[in-house]
C-alpha cells in the first residue's frame, strides 16, 4: 500500500511527535521519508527555509531528542535495503528496520547485532546508531561505536557520503575538503592538549553517551573513520544515517543464566572483580524496589515475595555453542562467587523456559515500574555510570538523593559489570512546586555523579535532559570543541536545535510533556512506543500509543472546557475515523505493552457509548433472532457469486466497487474472495461410540462458505471439512441445543454493544454446559477469534478449543499424515498469538506440508470481523509485508473465516483454514 508522505493537519502532527521520553514539542510538519531523495528534498528545503529538522526512526528515545515544533523528519519502515555478507560477518542496514527484524535476517548466518537496548523490538537502525546503544551486553565492545563498519550519511546541505565506497569518499573530499581538514586539525589540537587528550582517554573507561564521542579522534587516525564514528550518538544533530553495515557477532546457541539474590547492594558490588574474569555476557542488577515492579506479573518466581528489603538480584548469562565449554563457564561462575555473600545458593539454568523467565524480569523493570506508578505522575529515566572502585559508595550516595526528594520508591537497575545504573522516579510535574523540585532532584543529583567522576549519561543518549550539564561533566576546553564540531557540520543550526548541546541552564526542565488523567484503562502508559509494531493501522493511520496521545489530548481539553473550540473539533472529527473507525481492536497491542495496555478496550468503550437507540434496537433484533438472520445471509451472500459467474468476475468487481466509493463505504466492498453462502448446517454425529466432543460451529462458518479463490476439491465449508475430519479420526460429536440460534457475542462486543454481547454469551454457555456435560467433553469451536471470546466470557469450567489446540491435542495421534510435496504459509490471528498456540499451527501445518512459512512483521491482519469490508485499507496496513515474505508459499492457512478473506486479498494466494489442509494431508 502507499504511504502518505506529509501531514501538517493537527491531530497527526500531535501523534507522530509523541515519543518515550518526557518532554513533547508539536511538529508543524511530519514528512514521512522512505529513500535518499526524500531526505535530500526535506533538507533542502530546511535549509533554504531556515526551518530545523529533527530525524525520528522508532520514537522509543528517553531523552527528548526525537521531538520538533518544526520540520519532523519520519523514516518510513521501508526505507532502503538489507545486505548481508556470504558469512553474516558484515550486514548492511537501512535506518528504518527494527532491531529485531535485523537479528532475524542475521539468525540463518549464527549472528546478531553487537548493541541489544531493551527496546530492539521497536527501535531502529537509525535511532540505535544515533544513540549509540549498547543494552544489556557487558562492556562496550559490541556497542554501535565498536561494531559499525561503514555508513551512508546525508548531510544539512545534501551532500551524500557513503564511507564504504571509495569513489564516494573522493567525491566527498573535493566538496567538503574544508570539513575533513578540521576534522584533522580538531584531532591535532587534542593531542597536542595531554591535559584534554587524557581527560578523553579517561571518560571513556566507563559507558558515557553524554555530548559527541570525542573517543572518535583518539581511536581513528582517517578522517573518514573519525566523521563516522562522530555520527554514532550524534543523535541527529551532524547528519542524516541512511545506513549502516556492521560488523556483527556470534550468537551463541547454548545459553545458562543464573537469578542470583545478595543481602545488599554493596554485597553485590563485591562480585565485579571475581566476574570480570569469567565469559560473562550480561550482569544485570536488580534493586528491591525493581523486584517489587514485577513479582506480581504472571510467571515471575515466587521466591521474589519473600525477599528482604535490603536485598538485591544479579541476572548472569553466560554462552556457548558447546555444551562442556557451557558447562566450565557456569562452574568457574559458581566457583569465583563461593566467598561473596548470597541469599541462596548460586546455581544456572539452561531450561530455555526458566531462562526466559529470568530474563522477563530484567527486560520488563522499567516499563513495569512505570505502570505501578501513581495516575498522573510521569515516568522519568536515568542512566549513569561509576568506576568499580566507588560504586558501591556513589550508589549509595544516589539512593540517598533521592530519598532526601522524596523518591525512595526509585527503582534502580543497571548493567553491573559496567558500573552503569539505571533508576526511574515518577515526579508529579503537572504543576510549578513540581517542575521545581524535579529541577532541584536533577541538581543534586548532577553533584554526585560528578564528584565521583562518573557519566551523566551512559546509555540514553544527551537528548534535551542532560544537554545543560554536559560542558558541567566535560569541562570548557572539550565543551567548546563540541559546539565547533556541531558548527562545522551544522553551520546553518537546522539539525535537530537544542539537543545535545545546549546553553540554556533550564531547558531540562522546559516543554516537560503533561499526563492528564483520562481514562484507567489507558492511564498507566507511558507513551513507550512498544506497542506500535503490533498495530495493524500503523502504516494507514494511528497506532496504539498514539491514539492514546490524542485521547489525552481531547480529554485535557475537555476538561478545561474547549469542547467548542476549533482544536477540539478538529482533533474530535479526525480521531472518528483514524483513532475510532480503524482501530481493529483486537488487543494484540496489550501482548508488546509492558504494562498490558490494550487500546482496543478504550476504542470498545468509545463505541459502546456512542450507540445510539436505534443502533442498539437493530442490535438487539440481530441478536434475538440470529437463526433468522444468518438464514437470509446466505442467500445474499452467494447472489453476488451467481452473478460474476454470468457477467465475469472482473466487470462485477468493479461494479462492486462503484458501489462502495460512491456509499462513501456504508456498503461493503465486495471481492471475488468474499465468501459465498454456505449451505445449511446438518447435525451430522460422526461414529457411534467413538470418542465424544462438541462441536459449536461458529455463525460465520455457518454463515460463510467458499469463496471463488478455493479450489474446485476444497469447495465446501469449513463445518462440512470439520465433520469429515472428526468422523476420519472417530469422533462422536454432539452439538448444543438451539445450534441456529447460538452466537458467542464478539461481533456484538467489538462494536461497543455490551447488552447485546452479555446476552449471547450467557445463551451459549448455557447450550454448551449442557451439552457437554457441565465441561466433561472438549468443545470445539471453528473461529479461534470466537473461542478466545468464550474462554474470556464463558464459565470456565468448559474446555474451549480452536481447530489448531483440538487437532493438535486430540486428533493428532488418531489420523495418519502424508506430507504434501507443498509449501505452505500459515497465519496466525491475534487470538491465536493471544492464547499461545502459534507454535501449535506452524507443527501442525509441518505434519502436512515439506516446507512452512510463517511471514516475517505479520501480527494483526487487520480485517476485525467485518471491518475488513468497510475499511479495507487497514487490512492493507496489517498485511503490508505479507506478500515480499511469501517466500515462494503456493497456498495459505489459518484459523479465522474472516481474517482468511484479507489474507487472501492481500497476498496473492488462497487462504482457508487449517482444517483444509489437515484433511488433505490425512486422506
Amino acid at each position: 500500500m502507499k504511504i502518505k508522505k506529509v501531514y501538517a493537519d493537527a491531530l497527526t502532527t500531535l501523534a507522530k511527535g509523541t515519543d518515550a521520553g518526557i518532554y513533547r514539542l508539536n511538529p508543524k510538519r511530519v514528512e514521512i521519508v522512505s529513500c535518499e531523495q526524500d531526505v535530500k528534498r526535506v533538507l533542502a528545503e530546511c535549509e533554504k527555509t531556515g526551518k530545523s529538522v529533527t530525524f525520528k526512526a522508532g520514537g522509543t528515545s528517553l531523552s527528548g531528542q526525537t521531538i520538533s515544533d518544526s520540520v519532523l523528519m519520519e523514516i518510513s519502515p521501508d526505507y532502503g535495503k538489507v545486505k548481508i555478507s556470504g558469512d553474516g560477518s558484515l550486514a548492511k542496514f537501512p535506518c528504518g528496520i527494527t532491531g529485531e527484524e535485523a537479528n532475524r535476517w542475521l539468525k540463518p548466518y549464527g549472528r546478531k547485532l553487537g548493541p541489544s537496548p531493551a527496546s530492539i523490538k521497536s527501535a531502529r537502525i537509525g535511532g540505535i546508531v544515533a544513540n549509540n546503544s549498547s543494552g544489556s551486553s557487558y562492556g562496550i565492545i559490541h556497542n554501535s561505536y565498536n561494531t559499525v563498519r561503514d555508513m551512508e550519511i546525508i548531510f544539512a546541505d545534501g551532500a551524500f557520503l557513503d564511507t564504504s565506497s571509495l569513489a564516494s569518499r573522493r567525491d566527498f573530499m573535493q566538496t567538503h575538503i574544508g570539513l575533513l581538514e578540521k576534522l584533522m586539525n580538531f584531532r591535532l589540537e587534542i593531542l597536542l592538549n595531554p591535559d584534554m587528550e587524557d581527560r578523553i582517554l579517561s571518560k571513556y573507561e566507563l559507558k558515557n553517551t553524554c555530548g559527541y564521542g570525542m573517543n572518535s579522534f583518539l581511536d581513528y587516525t582517517d578522517p573518514y573513520d573519525i566523521l563516522m564514528h562522530l555520527m554514532v550518538g550524534s543523535e541527529g544533530t551532524l547528519g542524516f544515517i541512511s545506513s549502516v553495515t556492521f560488523e556483527t557477532v556470534y550468537d551463541e546457541v547454548l545459553k545458562a543464566s543464573a537469578l542470583i539474590y545478595f543481602p545488599s547492594l554493596m554485597e553485590a558490588c563485591r562480585a565485579i572483580a571475581p566476574l570480570r574474569q569469567c565469559k560473562v555476557s550480561a550482569a544485570e542488577l536488580m534493586d528491591r524496589n525493581a523486584l517489587h515492579a514485577v513479582e506480581d506479573e504472571s510467571g515471575m518466581p515466587e521466591i521474589l515475595h519473600s525477599l528482604p528489603e535490603d536485598a538485591v538480584a544479579l541476572l548472569i548469562d553466560t554462552s556457548s555453542n558447546s555444551e562442556e565449554e557451557l558447562q566450565i563457564q557456569f562452574r568457574d561462575i559458581e566457583e569465583r562467587l563461593a566467598d561473596i555473600q548470597t541469599l541462596y545458593p548460586v546455581s544456572f539454568t539452561t531450561d530455555p523456559k526458566l531462562y526466559a523467565t529470568y530474563w522477563r524480569v530484567r527486560n520488563g523493570l522499567f516499563t513495569s515500574a512505570a505502570g505501578r506508578r501513581p495516575r498522573g505522575t510521569v515516568s522519568i529515566i536515568e542512566d549513569i555510570a561509576f568506576r568499580e572502585e566507588v560504586l558501591g559508595e556513589a550508589l549509595e550516595q544516589v539512593r540517598g538523593v533521592l530519598s532526601d526528594y522524596g523518591y525512595g520508591n526509585a527503582v534502580m537497575w543497571g548493567h553491573l559489570l559496567d558500573g552503569n545504573v539505571h533508576f526511574t522516579i515518577f515526579p508529579d510535574i503537572n504543576a510549578q512546586e513540581g517542575i521545581d523540585h524535579y529541577a532541584s532532584f536533577m541538581r543534586s543529583l548532577v553533584d554526585v555523579v560528578l564528584y565521583y567522576d562518573g557519566s551523566l549519561k551512559a546509555e540514553h543518549g544527551t537528548g534535551r535532559n542532560m544537554a545543560p550539564f554536559v560542558k558541567d561533566e566535560w569541562g570548557e576546553e572539550i565543551y567548546e570543541l563540541m559546539w565547533k564540531i556541531k558548527r562545522l557540520f551544522d553551520p546553518e543550526n537546522i539539525l535537530n536545535p537544542g539537543v545535545l548541546l545546549n546553553r540554556d541552564p533550564d531547558v531540562f526542565i522546559k516543554n516537560l510533556k503533561q499526563i492528564p488523567l483520562a481514562n484507567e484503562l489507558i492511564d498507566k502508559c507511558i507513551e513507550c512506543g512498544f506497542c506500535e509494531i503490533q498495530c495493524p493501522s500503523r502504516h494507514v493511520t494511528l497506532t496504539p500509543r498514539q491514539r492514546i496521545v490524542i485521547y489525552r489530548e481531547l480529554s485535557a481539553l475537555a476538561e478545561q472546557g474547549e469542547t467548542n473550540s476549533k482544536r477540539y473539533k478538529e482533533l474530535k472529527k479526525a480521531f472518528n475515523y483514524k483513532g475510532n473507525a480503524t482501530c481493529a481492536t483486537d488487543g494484540l497491542c496489550a501482548t508488546a505493552c509492558p504494562v498490558g495496555i490494550n487500546t482496543g478496550l478504550l476504542i470498545k468503550e468509545l463505541r459502546w457509548k456512542e450507540n445510539g437507540v436505534l443502533a442498539n434496537a437493530i442490535a438487539s433484533g440481530i441478536a434475538g433472532n440470529m437463526g433468522t438472520v444468518t438464514g437470509m445471509l446466505r442467500p445474499l451472500l452467494k447472489l453476488p457469486h451467481v452473478l460474476s459467474k454470468l457477467v465475469g468476475y472482473n466487470a462485477f468487481e468493479r461494479f462492486a466497487s462503484f458501489l462502495f466509493r460512491a456509499s462513501a463505504h456504508k456498503f461493503p466492498l465486495w471481492t471475488r474472495h468474499t465468501p459465498s453462502g454456505a449451505s445449511k448446517f446438518k447435525e451430522l454425529t460422526g461414529v457411534e461410540n467413538g470418542m465424544e466432543m462438541v462441536y459449536f460451529p461458529s455463525c460465520i462458518t455457518r454463515t460463510m462458505g467458499a469463496s471463488a479463490d478455493y479450489e474446485d476439491v476444497d469447495f465446501v465449508s469449513v463445518t462440512e471439512q470439520i465433520i469429515a475430519l472428526l468422523t476420519r479420526a472417530d469422533f462422536t460429536i454432539r452439538y448444543p441445543e438451539n445450534l441456529s440460534k447460538l452466537c458467542c457475542g464478539m461481533a456484538f462486543s467489538s462494536k461497543g454493544f455490551r447488552k447485546q454481547a452479555a446476552q449471547k454469551a450467557e445463551e451459549l454457555n448455557e447450550a454448551l454446559l449442557r451439552a457437554s456435560d457441565n465441561g466433561r467433553l472438549p468443545i470445539l469451536c471453528d473461529m479461534s477469534p470466537c473461542l478466545l471470546h468464550m474462554r474470556e466470557t464463558l464459565d470456565k469450567r468448559l474446555r474451549l478449543y480452536e481447530p489448531v489446540e483440538f487437532i493438535y491435542d486430540f486428533m493428532r495421534d488418531r489420523l495418519n499424515f502424508t506430507k504434501l510435496p507443498v509449501t505452505v504459509a500459515v497465519h496466525s490471528t491475534c487470538s491465536t498469538t493471544k492464547m499461545g498456540v502459534q507454535d501449535k499451527l506452524v507443527e501442525l501445518a509441518g505434519l502436512c506440508a515439506n516446507r512452512v512459512v510463517s511471514p516475517a512483521q505479520v501480527t494483526c491482519c487487520g480485517w476485525a470481523g467485518d471491518r475488513g469490508f468497510f475499511y479495507p485499507e487497514l487490512n492493507a496496513s496489517g498485511l503490508h509485508y505479507l506478500k515480499p515474505n511469501l517466500h515462494g508459499a503456493t497456498e495459505g492457512y489459518s484459523n479465522s473465516r474472516t481474517c482468511e478473506i484479507g489474507l487472501t486479498m492481500n497476498s496473492g494466494i488462497s487462504y482457508k483454514s487449517i482444517v483444509y489442509l489437515v484433511e488433505k494431508a490425512t486422506r
